[in-house]
């Protein structure tokens, strides 16, 4: 049996280090996502916990990634776009989000603002660095992220306006850096400030201007409730207290009428709720992410985007409730499968002869 010469129309196509390697990312997702519904089903058994909520981000997240998979492969420019304004739309469209009724907001509603201003900040850029280089879409796109950012401003939402805007401003810087590593250590770095930073504030052992600014921002009885999480940490460090339990062991979420039972804080929350393992399989499915996005075939541009935007929304997760929200999990999911979705391919390889 004669065998194709390498680079022959009969050989299949040389494939680069990244898409050679393309299964770990898929494979490390399944086993991150399975570990961590797996573990909210074992840290609820024998406890009057409710698991119900973990199992449906996960689901979210799994779910988005793969539709952002398929439509990325199918419309790399139109589907990050249209999921722009989609997110845009159910900002604009709560019930909620009035301008000069921040204050009023049900409790959690506000990070989940911001989140889903980030991702729809983050998808525009996206699909404007897919777009065709020089074209009037990409002036377009990124206008139209300019304009969802400042929706934040308006909708006197301050952290969602900053986060949305440091998200615009990493993807126009985007274009100029080659190497994706030292970007993406960066991005983990820049999350794991913003963990410690939340854990420090919740032990109370930052400096006392620091932590008197920081208290003023977060207010007295948000540091009230990581406190309580982080007892909990200590009082149950293997298994946490069971799934959304927060609500019935917090007494500073006892005394209020309108909580809603979350810390406000989702490090501090899966570390209270599910213990330390809980913490970590939080930090491995952001690794996940990065990961999926590191190897990914797609341009620098648009993979860092992407991170930028991710690494965004687990900042705002750590000083918000965003994460309980199924339309932020699954629009997370839908931003990193856009960013990681293989171009579709229309060319068909040649069937291999047989030498007689």
């Amino acid at each position: 049996m004669a065998s194709p010469a390498l680079g022959s129309p009969g050989s299949p196509p040389a494939r680069g280090p990244r898409e050679r390697d393309s299964t770990v990312p898929d494979v490390a997702g399944v086993l991150v996502l399975g570990c961590c519904a797996g573990w909210a089903l074992l840290s609820a058994t024998g406890r009057d916990a409710r698991p119900e909520g973990v199992l449906l981000a996960v689901l979210a997240v799994g779910a988005g990634y793969a539709c952002g998979r398929i439509l990325g492969s199918l419309l790399p420019v139109g589907a990050p776009a249209l999921t722009s304004l989609v997110g845009l739309t159910l900002t604009l469209a709560s019930p909620d989000a009035v301008p000069g009724t921040a204050s009023t907001m049900p409790p959690g509603r506000a990070g989940a603002t911001a989140a889903l201003l980030v991702l729809s900040v983050g998808a525009a850029c996206c699909a404007a660095w897919a777009a065709p280089r020089g074209g009037l879409r990409r002036v377009l796109l990124l206008l139209l992220g300019a304009l969802i950012a400042s929706v934040g401003l308006a909708w006197e939402s301050l952290i969602g306006f900053t986060a949305a805007m440091g998200v615009l401003l990493c993807a126009l810087a985007a274009g100029r850096i080659r190497r994706r590593g030292p970007a993406f250590a960066g991005l983990l770095l820049a999350v794991a400030l913003a963990t410690g930073t939340t854990w420090a504030v919740a032990e109370r052992a930052l400096p006392a201007g620091l932590s008197s600014s920081l208290e003023g921002q977060l207010t007295e009885h948000r540091v009230e409730l990581w406190e309580d999480a982080l007892s909990t940490v200590r009082d149950h460090p293997l298994l946490g207290s069971g799934p959304d339990s927060f609500g019935e062991t917090s007494e500073t979420a006892g005394q209020q009428a309108d909580t809603d039972g979350k810390p406000h804080s989702a490090p501090l929350q899966m570390g209270a709720e599910q213990g330390v393992p809980g913490v970590a399989l939080l930090g491995a499915a952001f690794g996940w992410l990065l990961l999926a996005l590191w190897r990914s075939p797609r341009p620098t541009a648009v993979v860092l985007t992407a991170g930028a935007a991710l690494a965004a929304l687990a900042a705002v997760s750590c000083v918000g409730n965003a994460l309980s929200f199924t339309e932020v999990t699954t629009g997370a999911g839908m931003l990193a499968g856009f960013a990681t979705a293989h171009r579709m391919s229309y060319r068909t390889p040649s069937h291999q002869h047989l030498a007689p």
